[in-house]
């Protein structure tokens, strides 16, 4: 298998709890928006990932009992960080997120792209 050096890693932001007053059916739907996201991307051929595909199960494992818990503090923040240092790039989707404006804000900050939309990442073939 060979890599192809214009395919990105792209950390894929957008709300999680914002909005949702915690319900778990829009924290679902908000997870679901940004996995179908990092689906395109994957297909356009980059990867796209998300921190909460690596901190849901973490939190889990933890015996988290909810967002906003101890767990959710020491986990889910720090591990989208951790993730972004790694990252090419961000791409931010949906509505209002102060998560999500940090992970750009990190971003902009380590010199990282951004991207606001699909059509702006550039082709990686």
């Amino acid at each position: 298998m060979t890599i192809d050096r214009h395919s990105l890693m792209i950390l894929v932001a957008g709300p999680y709890r914002s909005g949702t007053g915690d319900d778990p059916a829009k924290l679902e739907a908000n997870v679901r928006a940004m996995t179908e996201t990092a689906l395109e991307l994957f297909r356009a051929g980059h990867l796209g990932v998300t921190g909460e595909a690596l901190a849901l199960p973490l939190l889990e494992a933890a015996g988290s009992t909810g967002p906003g818990d101890a767990a959710y503090e020491e986990i889910f923040h720090p591990v989208a960080e951790q993730l972004l240092a790694r990252c090419d790039a961000v791409l931010r989707i949906g509505g209002p997120s102060e998560g999500a404006e940090l992970m750009v804000s990190r971003a902009r900050a380590m010199g990282k792209a951004v991207y606001t939309s699909l059509a702006d990442v550039p082709p990686a073939r």
